[in-house]
């Protein structure tokens, strides 16, 4: 999909120009290169951060094989007893990212309606290829679950959520959840996700827009995947290419219309609402991916933010899911 400088919306054009020329790679081992480079750029800058008004706090969750994973919490500052929990994972292609970024996000959900946000520091692809990042998340998942007491979250109210990469989380674990039977969702978030590898759509081909287009779209999930990249890639690494979506969360998501997700997003909404799914949804025009956090006080991320939260606080009244 060709897009030109007039099809991106007005508010959005200077600032995706500009981060364009810092992030856009001419060849695969430059766009390696700067993954690294933004690991450690990201640690420096996020790392450890707390977010301001909220109660913030880290735990260790192990994997059972002695290493632990960093899970970031995020709670109202007064205490709180039977609130839904949220496990957010983070942005960045599946290479890079901390969860200490998306505190915006924790900020703007705990304002919302009191909860609990578990953000999981998953592995990322250029440290270890699927599926070190979807077993961290389920590990805190399940963590999230046997301590909701002392978190203060309900049980029947456990939900998932993520940006990019972090909705293809989202989604791989609304499948790994409902296929284990270990934890029942009752919401899903998977905003913009980047769930199918093949790149078929029209809106995967050929894509120049800013941010994120088709190369950079390709080399990040060739380093996600690795060996399997190519070949028959589960649908826990790319919720795109499932092909039964009965029994899963009712969701929200949104998407730009000129991102390479567009399409994947569309398949996913109409493929949950043919399994009787509730979705809410919405495409944004003139948007590029991630253009609710690069441009937060464009109109457009405003409107997109206020669908989100709508739809959220939406679902902290009307949807649980009691667990087994």
């Amino acid at each position: 999909m060709k897009v030109t400088r007039k099809m991106v919306n007005k508010q959005l054009r200077f600032r995706g120009m500009l981060l364009n020329r810092l992030v856009t790679k001419s060849t695969e081992e430059k766009f390696i290169e700067s993954m690294h480079n933004s690991k450690e750029q990201m640690e420096k800058r996020f790392k450890g951060k707390d977010v301001e008004g909220l109660g913030c706090s880290e735990e260790w969750v192990s994997r059972g094989d002695g290493s632990s994973i960093r899970v970031r919490i995020y709670k109202p500052l007064a205490p709180v007893k039977d609130v839904p929990g949220v496990l957010w994972s983070h942005g960045g292609g599946y290479a890079q990212g901390v969860p200490e970024m998306s505190g915006d996000m924790y900020k703007r959900l705990i304002d919302t309606s009191d909860c609990v946000i578990v953000a999981p520091d998953y592995r990322l692809s250029i440290d270890a290829p699927y599926p070190a990042a979807i077993d961290d998340c389920y590990k805190v998942l399940l963590w999230m679950k046997h301590h909701a007491r002392e978190l203060g979250i309900r049980s029947d109210q456990l939900m998932v959520g993520g940006e990019s990469a972090g909705g293809g989380l989202t989604a791989a674990l609304a499948l790994l959840a409902r296929d284990r039977g270990d934890v029942n969702l009752a919401f899903q978030m998977p905003l913009y996700p980047m769930i199918d590898d093949r790149m078929l759509t029209e809106s995967a081909r050929d894509n120049n827009a800013y941010v994120w287009n088709s190369d950079t779209n390709r080399w990040g999930w060739k380093l996600y995947l690795g060996e399997l990249f190519g070949k028959q890639v589960p649908i826990y690494a790319a919720a795109g290419r499932a092909a039964d979506y009965r029994g899963l969360p009712p969701a929200v998501t949104f998407v730009g219309d000129i991102e390479p997700f567009r399409d994947e997003t569309i398949q996913y909404v109409e493929r949950l609402r043919a399994a009787g799914i509730s979705v809410d949804f919405r495409i944004y025009k003139g948007a590029y991916h991630g253009f609710d956090i690069i441009h937060p006080e464009a109109d457009i991320s405003k409107a997109a933010r206020d669908f989100l939260i709508e739809s959220f606080n939406y679902a902290t009244k009307h949807y649980f899911a009691s667990q087994f």
